[in-house]
């Protein structure tokens, strides 16, 4: 039996897509007349990813958002944590799925494991959205007979980093919101509200003070030139994309990033925390310390900090402890190492690693919330601040009138 997406028109003549458990495709347009559709289009799922490069993401495929993953993993950990087999957990699973292109994927994923292929290889079958993490972590888990517990860490982190995603977005969201508030109020004045005061004066010859002489100036150029600089903010953005997604520039740009005190407390210990949760799991379920350390690489963003896990890796292979090749790298904090090196002298590691992660987490919420404490006011000022200037200039010409008329 096959997972099998379609296309059908209902009675209405509307367009319905979902996706279909059957023998054959004859079999699944069989069951669409008997459910009152007229099917279109049948494909089999599990055909798109047939063929592919595990590393490359197909184009034109959606993927999954991090909170459909989160209540992903969580459903099918707990069905399998009470005993139910994997294939009717994923049947469960995807009848419970509002969203078709998610209820496909699940179904091609129970697919596999019905013509007796693991829940990994089912996994390996979407590439781009189970990542060497949830593969690995599965994987050790079906062989070592533990993968309810395995399960359970993967919702675990996949909830974690739901967290963590939604706590800098929210952190974000407010300066952001006030960013852009301030530069659309100050254009909408240095547009509109300057040239109509300014035209009061402009035929009476005086000579007008030098703040308002330049806030015309400025709302002159803004005036004339405002399209065009529009359209080079936008060229500019997108070559400096189209730039710095080369490695050469990214990595480069990603070495800077480090250098800014803030920014690379905040890069340091997002990545941090990223590569110890996921070593953490992997090494509690199984996974080799050496293949552990290789795909907790490939969740850290910042091309440095990977290069010298990378390079740690090799160290470890060499024969060094994790703490002392960690170390050496320069990017992870003394408290972080210390717990790895208690875990290993302990033989506590994967404990120790948790417990490494989980504060630096907390220190990353301290920090954001630092810094966002500290940009909402600033930005609130900065806008005060250009309004204040915009005020004056037009003030200032008013309270010279008698002089402007003689």
């Amino acid at each position: 039996m096959a997972a099998y997406e379609y296309l059908a028109l209902t009675a209405a003549g509307k367009r319905k897509k979902g996706g279909l458990e059957a023998d054959s495709a004859r079999q699944t347009r069989q069951i669409l007349r008997e459910q009152g559709l007229v099917p279109m289009e049948v494909n089999e799922t599990v055909e798109k990813s047939r063929g592919k490069s595990p590393n490359r993401k197909p184009l034109f495929q959606r993927g999954v958002s991090v909170s459909d993953m989160s209540l992903l993993m969580r459903q099918i950990s707990t069905l399998v944590q009470s005993g139910m087999p994997v294939e009717e957990s994923l049947s469960a699973v995807a009848q419970q799925t509002e969203k078709a292109h998610v209820k496909n994927m699940i179904l091609a994923m129970r697919a596999k494991v019905l013509e007796g292929h693991s829940l990994a290889t089912g996994m390996a079958e979407y590439p781009h959205i189970f990542g060497d993490l949830y593969r690995a972590t599965t994987d050790a888990g079906e062989h070592s007979g533990h993968l309810d517990i395995v399960l359970e860490r993967l919702a675990d982190y996949a909830e974690n980093r739901q967290k963590v995603r939604k706590q800098t977005m929210g952190a974000l969201l407010y300066p952001l919101i006030l960013t852009t508030f301030a530069i659309i109020v100050v254009v909408a004045m240095m547009v509109s509200v300057v040239p109509m005061v300014v035209e009061t004066f402009d035929n009476r010859g005086a000579e007008l003070p030098a703040l308002t002489t330049a806030i015309i100036a400025i709302s002159d150029f803004v005036v004339e030139n405002g399209i065009t600089m529009l359209i080079i903010l936008l060229l500019g953005g997108f070559s400096a994309k189209v730039i710095f997604a080369r490695p050469g520039p990214k990595a480069w740009l990603h070495r800077q990033f480090l250098r800014i005190p803030l920014i690379s407390k905040l890069i340091r210990g997002l990545n941090a925390s990223r590569f110890g949760s996921t070593l953490s799991i992997l090494s509690a379920s199984g996974v080799p310390v050496l293949d552990a350390m290789k795909v907790s690489r490939q969740v850290v963003t910042n091309i440095p900090i990977g290069e010298s896990i990378e390079a740690a890796t090799d160290r470890v292979r060499e024969g060094q402890p994790i703490n002392k090749a960690l170390q050496q790298s320069g990017h992870f904090p003394p408290m972080m190492i210390h717990l790895i090196a208690n875990g290993e002298a302990s033989g506590e590691f994967d404990q120790m690693l948790a417990r490494a992660s989980n504060n630096q987490e907390q220190e990353l919420e301290s920090t954001l919330s630092t810094l966002m404490g500290i940009l909402g006011p600033s930005v609130i000022l900065a806008m005060g601040g250009f309004v204040l200037l915009i005020v004056l200039a037009i003030l200032l010409p008013i309270f010279n009138l008698n002089s402007l008329v003689q």
